[in-house]
């Protein structure tokens, strides 16, 4: 059967796995780089995260794994349970279970989580991204007299971008866009900082546009290993401004694709997320 790889937060209880009787040796940074390594050769780890126990246990450790694929992750259970792995006692590892009563919203990944799991399933050169508009909207007015007691209105940098992710191979190409406003005072804040922000705020907007062109796409994992895509167009009201203001920004050609290089991008750091609850289930 095949498996369906979305680009969003994987919050799915069959693709979490928790791991306890971790001694408590080493140090949590120790713990959650043998973790990563053990656990990363059955598949893409979207988060390992290493708690202590509760003061009412015994001391040492305990985890939460997040592989964006539930086969990964049932392969790492099957595989790692009761396996002393990298210490000198065995690990016990099941698949996280959830009331069902807690029901959670899917999270789309930030750009560079998208290009991460881009790169794992079509491989480095197997997709790329063509920048189509690069506008900046920005409407910051001009103080004609610096002594004027006048305050202006608050003013703000944005910045609009259509893109388009292409896949060669699977002779797909997936459309998003992206709008940014970041808050500006240009006398406050002086020259430098004021391009600092519009390079900041420009960024901002390809990357939101990149991490909207890849929600549309589904990776499809068949029993194979093969790996097929889903182009799955949006129903959802684009966030951006109004319909109306985004006509005429856009023109689109439909033209034969060529494959390009990716282009280098700096990525933000990714955003920190409260980990769901979570019971563990009755030891045997």
């Amino acid at each position: 059967m095949a498996e369906l790889v979305p680009f969003a937060v994987p919050i799915e209880s069959d693709k979490t796995l928790l791991v306890w009787e971790l001694s408590s040796g080493p140090t949590a940074e120790a713990l959650h780089h043998s973790l990563f390594t053990a656990f990363s050769q059955f598949g893409l780890l979207y988060s390992v995260r290493v708690f202590p126990n509760a003061a009412v246990a015994h001391p040492g450790f305990y985890a939460v794994i997040k592989f964006y694929s539930a086969r990964a992750a049932r392969r790492a259970q099957k595989a790692c349970d009761r396996k002393q792995l990298f210490q000198k006692s065995p690990v016990k590892v099941r698949l996280g279970t959830r009331h069902k009563a807690v029901q959670h919203q899917a999270l789309a990944l930030n750009s560079s989580r998208c290009q991460e799991l881009a790169n794992y399933y079509f491989g480095f050169n197997g997709w790329s991204k063509r920048i189509i508009k690069l506008q900046e909207l920005s409407d910051l007015e001009e103080r004609e007299n610096e002594d004027s007691m006048v305050p202006l209105p608050k003013q703000s940098l944005k910045f609009f971008c259509a893109l388009e992710v292409m896949l060669p191979s699977y002779d797909c190409r997936s459309p998003g866009v992206g709008l940014v406003e970041e808050p500006v005072d240009k006398v406050e804040e002086g020259p430098l900082s004021f391009l600092m922000k519009r390079k900041t705020a420009q960024k901002l907007a390809i990357q939101k546009a990149l991490s909207d062109a890849f929600q549309k796409l589904l990776i499809v994992v068949l029993e194979s290993g093969k790996i097929a895509v889903e182009y799955r167009p949006s129903e959802d009201i684009i966030d951006v401004r109004c319909e109306e203001e985004l006509h005429g920004l856009i023109q689109v050609h439909c033209s034969p694709w060529k494959q390009c290089g990716q282009e280098e991008e700096e990525y933000l750091s990714d955003f920190s997320l409260e980990e769901e609850e979570f019971r563990l289930p009755e030891l045997d």
